[in-house]
């Protein structure tokens, strides 16, 4: 199937390609696992409007790095199927990437859930 063409079309090719990175990337489960604490948390602590807007922003700049990451790979793999310098190159700083994504995401998890858990433990 094509995802040219229409709207929906194009939304069913969306969601197809994060249902295959779900069932394919190890780390994208990963991400799904934090997503999931992360809301969890924040409705525990009921935090504000506005750090609810900060977390949900996170979660998706890490997921749309993690996405980006699969999809580089992925055509990488395609076009330099044996061993090259230029292709890991392209894998590895796509995959740093999304580690300086989920880095801030952690830090932003500190500050926004970091003081109500600290009060709520001691």
């Amino acid at each position: 199937m094509t995802c040219r063409g229409s709207f929906w079309r194009s939304f069913t090719c969306a969601v197809a390609g994060i249902g295959h990175a779900l069932r394919t990337e190890r780390n994208i489960r990963i991400h799904l696992a934090a997503t999931v604490g992360a809301i969890s948390l924040a409705a525990l602590l009921r935090i504000t409007a506005v750090e609810w807007s900060v977390i949900l922003l996170t979660i998706g700049l890490v997921w749309a790095a993690e996405l980006l990451n699969t999809a580089i790979e992925a055509v990488v793999d395609l076009v330099s199927p044996g061993e090259h310098e230029l292709a890991r190159i392209a894998k590895d700083t796509a995959s740093g990437a999304v580690l300086m994504t989920a880095l801030t995401a952690v830090t932003v998890g500190a500050v926004v859930f970091g003081r109500r858990l600290w009060a709520w433990w001691m």
